[in-house]
């Protein structure tokens, strides 16, 4: 009997380091899949499970934009602060601080949240007040929005003076 009580000794050990082995082994697959899923992770879908929370970006030819995320849209966002909005294009986004650890998928979103930069800045143009257009380059233009293009907006300058932006050059938009 000694015999049979040290073989079952002998083939406990044996699958006690076949259980770590394959724990250790699924762990390392585990955090492999975890990395890999991460990478379908966007910045919109992080900052979308930020609205509501006071948010700093760092804004590319702006600098340092603070608010409460009120939106997320396809390719923009709407910080709310006192006394103005700020509608960020997210391709202009360097730095988000202050982000959610989830994030919400595109696909879990809202058919409003699906709307793009055009939709948020024909409002700004519906309402008809002035705004400020930072661009990428850090110039600016103090206007009223008219009319949204496909790939551009038509502003009021000045005394009257229209002058059309590619949206593609814009970072920004400050409402006051």
């Amino acid at each position: 009997m000694a015999w049979e009580e040290e073989l079952f000794g002998v083939l406990d050990d044996l699958e006690q380091q076949a259980e770590a082995a394959f724990d250790a082994g699924r762990d390392a697959d585990l955090a492999d899949r975890s990395r890999s899923a991460y990478r379908e992770v966007t910045l919109a879908s992080r900052m979308f499970a930020s609205i509501g929370t006071a948010l700093r970006l760092d804004v590319t030819g702006v600098g340092t934009v603070s608010g409460v995320l009120d939106r997320v849209g396809s390719g923009w966002c709407l910080l709310g602060g006192p006394g103005q909005d700020w509608v960020v294009r997210l391709p202009a986004v360097t730095a988000v601080h202050g982000a959610a650890e989830r994030s919400v998928p595109e696909v879990a979103w809202s058919p409003l949240a699906r709307l793009g930069l055009g939709s948020a800045l024909r409002r700004l143009a519906d309402a008809g007040e002035r705004c400020v257009l930072h661009l990428l380059d850090g110039t600016s233009h103090d206007a009223v929005l008219r009319r949204i293009g496909a790939d551009f907006v038509e502003v009021t300058v000045g005394e009257g003076r229209t002058v059309l932006v590619a949206l593609d050059a814009l970072a920004a938009v400050q409402s006051r």
